[in-house]
């Protein structure tokens, strides 16, 4: 225990007797601190409660009296623990004061850390480039910003960087870094929710700073009614047993850093059709954090699991709803978002503080300026017609020069090709090459014997990055090689880690070995081959990782090879 460096409350004796060698003793030694956690213990202990006894169990070990508060707020008190359980999970928290938001997240787990006073760079957030170190979200599950209103963003590119480590867990600034650091973010609300809701012009974001856009709110798992909470009092506070915090704090460490239930989450959940890709994705993750908290043993029931998903839907409308409000357009007008019960009922969820707010279910659309020349025109000259806009569509084609490509028109059907890159090619990216051809695929097979060296297995995760972005792929299959030389479980180690990231984007990774394998080839489930002669390792290595090209494909030097890209009726298996 000495040796482990770990927390311990010791008192110390001083020695009265002059006669002997030492002048302090240690009379008492407890320690205060874990130095192995046994989750299946753990496990094993939950299943003698039920889901509601075991919820109690949780807020007391948090200080809190389960008998003092409403079902609906101990959800609430359950879901500001999510962060701490759930890797990458964005987390917002808006309300009135003296809630226990910013204590919570720096008093509750020594494994999360408040950042105070307004200052946010990439380099102590993210990456420091000039010592080569890593920011605070490589050493913390939870990293919540303490009065997210007075953020004060220094360096321009730091809400860009933050926007993409929001989105999947990794950023690059020379280096690529993954980290699993939850996002959170607190702040006070110093309007009535009422008026908010019922406000055309103002909505339950306005005390962000003007950085979070649009893309940053839209990241955005959850969003807890902060106006709904208690405000920390006596009454509220516990006399009887629950967990030390150290202990609790322990157990959700261990499973963000060992457990996963977004598989288990994605095979039983049923959403409806206005759940849109980040609305899938975050409430998902919600549903996960909550059964990793109440189900750390295993599944729930059918009607405890309904409850955790119309929870975790009303948190991500919340957040829909209010960008809805601010967008000018019908980009995020779905926010009707429903789920299937267990019986397969369709249940339409709505949250409480709006549900009959008119202002904020059917907002009013702010229409464009119009040009002075047709200020006097109706108002509803500003939406042309469907048809109207696909004749004017068709009379821009018409008046595209002659000499202008077929190809580069826009929404043109893509063609069979057959050409070479040359040795030095530049502006030849993965996205370039299949970006076209990736339209209504849903499977993709690739067959490429040289996946085995690290930078073989970047540009494998390069190209998956594509995929991603520009496709509304299912599964995605690896046909790759290897011999006696290959480091297979370093290999598998991270064709392991780059599956779960793709899993939890919905899309499944299948890696299959072949030792005989030579030819190479991309097949697509709508009938599109690609053949690049080497493969997806076509590109020279940079003269230097901080030259052009060394991150963006694009810009890279390529090797020469030979791409044959055709159609074929036969549907790959």
């Amino acid at each position: 225990m000495l040796e482990g460096g770990i927390w311990a409350e010791t008192t110390i004796g001083y020695n009265q007797v002059e006669e002997d060698d030492y002048a302090f003793y240690i009379e008492d030694l407890r320690p205060i601190q874990l130095s192995r956690f046994d989750f299946e213990r753990y496990a094993e202990g939950r299943r003698a409660f039920s889901r509601d006894e075991w919820m109690d169990v949780v807020l007391r070990s948090i200080g809190l009296e389960p008998s003092k508060l409403s079902r609906r707020r101990k959800f609430h008190f359950i879901a500001r623990l999510v962060p701490l359980v759930e890797a990458n999970f964005n987390f917002i928290e808006l309300g009135p004061r003296g809630t226990g938001k910013s204590y919570f997240f720096s008093e509750f787990s020594p494994y999360a850390t408040l950042l105070s006073g307004g200052q946010a760079t990439k380099a102590t957030l993210f990456y420091n480039n000039a010592r080569k170190r890593i920011g605070v979200v490589g050493f913390w599950d939870a990293v919540a910003f303490d009065e997210v209103a007075g953020i004060k963003i220094r360096d321009p590119d730091a809400i860009q960087i933050m926007k993409d480590y929001m989105a999947n867990g990794r950023f690059s600034r020379g280096v690529e870094v993954i980290a699993d650091a939850s996002m959170v973010f607190v702040g006070n609300i110093d309007h009535s929710i009422e008026q908010l809701v019922h406000s055309a012009q103002h909505d339950l974001f306005m005390t962000l700073p003007k950085e979070f856009d649009l893309a940053v709110m839209d990241r955005l798992a959850c969003y807890l009614p902060g106006w709904e909470m208690p405000k920390t009092g006596s009454e509220f506070l516990t006399v009887n047993y629950g967990f030390i915090t150290d202990y609790l704090a322990e157990a959700f460490h261990y499973q963000m850093a060992h457990t996963n239930r977004y598989e288990e989450v994605t095979k039983r959940i049923r959403l409806g059709s206005s759940v849109e890709g980040r609305d899938e994705k975050g409430i998902k993750k919600t549903v996960c954090g909550l059964l990793k908290i109440l189900h750390p043993d295993g599944p729930p029931a059918p009607a405890e699991f309904d409850d955790y998903v119309a929870y975790a839907v009303e948190c991500r409308r919340r957040v829909k709803e209010q960008m809805n409000k601010r967008k000018p357009d019908d980009e995020f007008a779905n926010i009707g978002l429903s789920y299937f019960t267990a019986n397969g009922q369709e249940v339409v969820v709505y949250c409480p503080e709006s549900k009959d707010a008119e202002a904020t279910q059917q907002p009013v659309r702010q229409p464009l300026a119009a040009p002075a020349e047709s200020a006097a025109a109706p108002s509803t000259a500003a939406k042309p017609s469907r048809r109207l806009a696909e004749s004017s569509a068709i009379a821009t084609d018409r008046e595209t020069p002659p000499s202008q490509p077929p190809d580069l028109l826009p929404d043109a059907e893509p063609k069979e090709q057959h050409f070479t890159i040359l040795y030095g090619d530049t502006g030849r990216s993965y996205e370039s090459i299949i970006g076209p051809y990736l339209m209504g695929a849903k499977e993709v097979i690739v067959e490429d014997p040289y996946i085995r060296l690290t930078h073989q297995v970047q540009n494998f995760v390069r190209f998956c990055e594509t995929v991603v972005k520009l496709s509304a792929v299912k599964r995605i299959r690896l046909v790759t090689g290897y011999d006696d030389e290959t480091q297979l479980a370093e290999t598998k180690t991270r064709l392991d880690e780059l599956a779960q990231s793709l899993l939890e984007m919905d899309i499944v990774l299948d890696v299959k070995l072949n030792r005989a394998l030579h030819d190479r080839e991309i097949r697509l489930d709508n009938g599109w081959i690609i053949k690049i002669g080497r493969g997806l390792d076509f590109y020279q290595k940079p003269a230097g990782w901080f030259e052009l090209g060394a991150n963006d494909l694009s810009l890279r030097r390529c090797l020469e090879t030979k791409v044959d890209i055709f159609k074929t009726m036969q549907v790959p298996t």
